[in-house]
């Protein structure tokens, strides 16, 4: 099979694809493959991919042509030299105008011998489907439907070649008809498509390259337009459709530059989300990644645990279940064994088929309780009509009832009087969390059905239910899980770390529905902050929001965690839950994650939001001042300045940074802003450091000279140490929770490391400015008051001491000092905070 196919076969049988060989398995893994008479390639999994790989995307962009009305004069030509084709393949992405039931010709191809060499025309029937028909040397094949006239893109390929006249049509990576016979010579004469003729985009050629008629003429959108001299394979029709170029055999390859277009023809540029076939990959002797679209052998790999559970389910089955399933839709809709039963995919009409009669059977309850296989039965099903592909309109207008039966079987599985049996199997499904998956996927096919008309979509039969706007929403009332995630009363709770840095509960009681949302930008799944109001089962003194985490601990299967979830609200009968990540000052100089409560994380960012606001309101005025009362230009007053403007960008960058977390690109570049400007603000404490020793020791410094070397000091040392870092960490320079730098790969020391020295630098300053002002003191004491006490001569020093440290600790961002200590106690990090959001 491909990757995907592969991969899902393994996952459907509770199983993986085994796993790439560490060194030392590498004899065993020989023996495996010499077992099985693997000589070639096979696919592997990722050793550390946990979850169940979607189909990753990338960008495309190109250029369209856009052709509006139907009219007698918009073409455009392709200017390229066709050779003679005995074979050939065209393919592109079109968006049909579905104003009009005319036929409509795509692109014609015109030989000086023959104006209808090589056509493909199309048009919309009263069902609503583009039917097309592709034309070889006068010679026409049927008009057949390819897909939807819904004014979406699809993707097409028309395929033919000489011998027997063999052609077929392509639509959305499906072969939706073929034949053969269609043959210029006759078949005991085959005959190729003459070469050097003339190629026109959206009119029918009466003439070579032109007399074009308005009624033939084509109206709608095509971009991607590419033409082979040989039949593509449906894997490479496939790799074309995930915008991957088959260069072999390549005769035109869509280009702007390759193009006459009309002048009233329009070119603009659009953007498509492309499946990214090389994803996977194959490992042969010498680990050569492949095309996930490649067919290759592969092992399903089972924990030993899991599979003797599964084996002894399967031994002491009575498999009634199963049997009275098959019984009443008169055929094998479950196989009685998960381990053998076919390589297949599902359709929809069989899925629909299947479910229907599964729930039927769960309804009428005559097996109040299932047993191991059953459950395992019933998930293998789910499994795989969650896989399903949705297509034909007719299936658009069935999927809410695939979604209502595939709802009301979750929620009948998950009765009370099956706990038993979901602990039964809890080697091979770590609890029933793992129907939530199952869920999540099937209710991605629901997008389907919401249209300008239709902006909500909701299924639910008992506590299970699907909700569908903007984002993908699904909730398990309280009775659907809690029975089989904990048992009923059971109020133990063991406590421990999880590697996210929240508090990790294997065990607990859940108290109310269970929420699960994806928020999608273009099927994309982009990260934001949620807010949930959830209603208490019962009343309750103390709640705590949790998030359930299946990429954790994948053979655990999953553990509720705390991180990045806080209560805003808690009452007896509901708790308001806000689910996101942020920034607090106390982060900056940690060097490795820490584990805090969601109260603590609250009173941080809050500490935070407060301090900075002041801190930034009153360096704002401080700027405006020495801007507008006119103070006196001098080297103070510069440095001043300076450290006014770093600190003031670094503190309101620090306090919108969460902002930005929501997006990649501008998560990347607020932390090496704020990089830059903390590290800028720290430079400028150090160049006042280095001010304050040149008025305590005597410099051999001009002025001008001075303040040269103090902008290379406070802008230029910031910009090189970013710079260096960006440029030898730039893929692990942002932390994964926060904008900020990354404290697991290290590069937090580009920022910490720094500071420390300057911070010891600072500190010898201020030890030294201290020692001249108490001597200053002492000797100005003895002068003015000679016969003064013992008592006040101290009191003087004791101020002459406490002032220049008291003026200087926030100068010098000696406060800082408290960030190192921020990991032995709350209370440093609470301190920290404090004293420089308020700095």
């Amino acid at each position: 099979l491909d990757w995907w196919h592969a991969d899902r076969y393994c996952e459907q049988r509770f199983a993986r694809l085994l796993f790439e060989p560490q060194d030392s398995e590498q004899a065993s893994f020989s023996k495996l493959l010499q077992s099985h008479h693997i000589r070639g390639s096979l696919w592997l999994s990722e050793r550390d991919g946990v979850l169940h790989k979607a189909r990753q995307r990338r960008d495309h962009i190109v250029p369209v042509l856009v052709f509006g009305v139907k009219t007698d004069t918009k073409y455009v030509k392709v200017l390229s030299d066709f050779p003679a084709l005995p074979a050939v393949t065209a393919c592109a992405h079109l968006q049909w105008d579905t104003r009009t039931q005319e036929i409509a010709t795509i692109f014609s191809y015109a030989v000086p011998a023959f104006v209808n060499e090589f056509q493909l025309r199309g048009f919309v029937d009263e069902e609503g489907f583009v039917r097309f028909a592709l034309i070889v040397h006068g010679h026409h094949s049927p008009y057949l439907p390819v897909f939807h006239a819904d004014r979406q893109w699809h993707h097409f390929c028309v395929t033919w070649q000489a011998e027997y006249g063999t052609w077929a049509i392509y639509a959305d990576g499906k072969r939706r008809a073929s034949a053969s016979g269609l043959c210029p010579g006759g078949p005991s004469a085959p005959q190729a498509i003459y070469g050097q003729g003339t190629f026109i985009i959206g009119q029918d050629q009466d003439s070579l390259g032109s007399t074009f008629r308005e009624k033939e003429s084509f109206s709608g959108n095509i971009t991607d337009l590419h033409i082979w001299q040989k039949v593509l394979s449906a894997e490479q029709i496939e790799q074309v459709r995930s915008c991957w170029v088959v260069e072999q055999d390549l005769v035109f390859g869509w280009s702007s530059n390759a193009l006459e277009v009309e002048s009233t023809v329009q070119k603009v540029t659009t953007q498509f989300l492309c499946p990214d076939t090389k994803h996977g990959g194959a490992v042969t002797s010498l680990q050569l990644h492949t095309s996930c679209l490649q067919s290759l052998p592969f092992i399903c790999h089972y924990r030993k645990d899991a599979y003797w559970q599964l084996k002894k389910a399967q031994l002491e089955s009575s498999h009634s279940l199963v049997s009275r399933v098959n019984k009443l839709a008169e055929r094998t809709v479950i196989p009685e064994n998960i381990f053998t039963s076919a390589v297949q995919d599902m359709n929809f009409s069989v899925a629909l088929g299947a479910l229907d009669v599964l729930a039927t059977v769960l309804r009428r309850g005559k097996t109040p309780v299932l047993e191991s296989s059953d459950l395992l039965a019933v998930l293998q099903l789910l499994k795989q009509v969650s896989d399903v592909e949705v297509h034909e309109r007719e299936q658009l207008e069935m999927l809410e009832q695939l979604g209502r039966y595939y709802v009301e079987v979750t929620e009948l599985i998950l009765k009370e009087q099956n706990m038993e049996t979901w602990s039964s199997i809890s080697q091979v499904i770590r609890g029933p969390m793992a129907v939530v998956e199952l869920c999540d996927r099937m209710v991605s096919h629901l997008a389907r059905l919401l249209t300008a008309g239709r902006t909500k979509v909701t299924i639910q039969h008992g506590s299970v239910g699907f909700h569908r706007v903007m984002v993908k929403n699904m909730w398990f009332g309280y009775g659907s899980l809690q029975h089989c995630l904990a048992g009923a009363g059971s109020s133990v709770v063991f406590q421990d770390v999880s590697p996210d840095g929240g508090q990790k509960y294997w065990s607990t009681v859940v108290g109310t529905a269970v929420i699960s949302s994806t928020v999608l930008s273009e099927d994309q799944e982009i990260s934001t902050s949620v807010h949930y109001q959830l209603q208490h089962h019962i009343q309750v003194p103390f709640s705590m929001c949790f998030l359930f985490l299946l990429h954790v601990s994948p053979d655990a299967g999953g553990v509720w965690s705390t991180a990045g979830c806080s209560v805003v609200t808690s009452l007896p009968d509901s708790t308001a839950c806000v689910c996101n990540h942020t920034t607090n000052f106390a982060v900056l100089l940690q060097v490795y994650e820490m584990q805090r409560t969601t109260e603590e994380d609250l009173t941080l960012q809050t500490l935070t939001f407060i301090g900075c606001g002041v801190s930034f309101c009153a360096l704002i005025i401080t700027f405006i001042l020495f801007l507008a009362v006119g103070v006196p230009k001098s080297e103070r007053t510069t440095v001043h300045k300076n450290l006014i403007f770093a600190l003031a960008a670094a503190e309101a960058l620090l306090v919108f940074s969460k902002l930005a977390k929501t997006n990649q690109v501008l998560c990347f570049m607020v932390t090496a802003c704020l990089h830059l400007f903390f590290m800028a603000a720290f430079s400028w404490m150090l160049v006042e450091g280095l001010l304050l020793w040149s008025k305590v020791v005597v410099v051999n410094m001009s002025e001008d000279r001075r303040m040269k070397f103090y902008y290379v000091t406070g802008w230029g040392l910031p910009v090189v140490i970013v710079g260096v870092t960006l440029a030898t960490s730039f893929n692990k320079y942002v932390a994964d929770n926060h904008c900020w730098l990354n404290v697991q790969t290290n590069v937090i020391w580009a920022f910490v490391g720094p500071v420390l020295f300057i911070l010891a630098g600072d500190t010898f300053v201020l030890f030294r400015v201290v020692m001249v002002t108490v001597s200053s003191a002492r000797r100005r004491s003895k002068m003015l008051t000679p016969n003064s006490s013992l008592e006040n001569q101290i009191g003087v020093q004791i101020w002459a001491t406490a002032k220049p440290v008291l003026v200087l600790l926030p100068v010098l961002g000696l406060t800082w000092v408290c960030g190192i200590l921020v990991h032995l106690s709350i209370v440093w990090a609470y301190v920290f905070i404090v004293l420089n959001s308020l700095q």
